[in-house]
């Protein structure tokens, strides 16, 4: 492949994960179990909060890597 198709490439793909990004923050608040898996944990006191979404961030890998795995398949 050319330095030119290469780039274009990459161009595709980090234009697409931008995409995705924009999309799961304007519809993220919508999805009722996103953030709320087994694995996501939230500790929290009087005035602070911490989340830890490992449920969510397992999900989201897994499917991820399929898609680019489709992606990229030669």
């Amino acid at each position: 492949m050319t330095e030119f198709g290469a780039l274009g490439r990459l161009l595709i793909v980090l234009g697409l994960a931008l995409a995705i990004l924009g999309a799961a923050m304007a519809w993220g608040p919508r999805v009722p179990w996103l953030g709320r898996l087994p694995g996501d944990f939230v500790f929290g006191g009087g005035n602070w909060r911490v989340h830890l979404p490992l449920g969510t961030c397992l999900v989201l890998s897994v499917v991820l890597s399929l898609l680019l795995r489709l992606w990229f398949r030669k």
